[in-house]
């Protein structure tokens, strides 16, 4: 079983390694620790304490806030109760005219609105773009998942969650 040194890890996630290496620490088996160190990596990029139990977006992590389990954001932004859809207290811009849809597909390529608009739900502290969805018009905002992270803890990586 292979055992990645920390700095290949953190290159992995800041995706600096080349294809061959990627390739290769994908299709080998996993450290045995590499989700902790994984979340150690993260960890030490936060500006904030609580500690991260599950990365659930480019920016966004489930985190330790005393009792509560929560959202946050790279730049602190809290988005409240991991059960809850995080988009809901993102700021959200739609785009559903002509003139938004052109900002980002320019000429022919671009969507009806009649028959779609483009959702980006960005972060109200810092401005990142977390995510993007292409829904008909009025569809109601889509929720990713919810994990089962005793679950996750208990059956993926063998522990409980502390």
């Amino acid at each position: 079983m292979p055992n990645y040194p920390r700095d290949v890890i953190a290159d992995l996630i800041d995706g600096k390694l080349n294809w061959q290496i990627t390739k290769r620490i994908m299709s080998d088996f996993k450290d045995a620790d590499r989700f902790d160190q994984y979340l150690a990596i993260l960890q030490s990029r936060m500006p904030w304490p609580e500690p991260i139990l599950l990365p659930i977006g480019e920016h966004l992590y489930i985190v330790q806030q005393g009792a509560e389990r929560i959202v946050k954001c790279d730049c602190g932004q809290e988005f409240g109760d991991y059960r809850r859809n995080w988009k809901l207290a993102a700021l959200i811009l739609v785009r559903d005219t002509e003139e938004l849809l052109e900002e980002i597909y320019p000429g022919p390529t671009k969507p009806d609105p009649k028959l779609q608009e483009i959702r980006e739900f960005i972060c109200p502290g810092c401005a990142s773009l977390l995510e993007v969805e292409a829904v008909a018009p009025g569809y109601p905002i889509t929720c990713d998942f919810e994990p089962d992270l005793e679950g996750f803890y208990a059956e993926v990586l063998g522990r409980p969650l502390s």
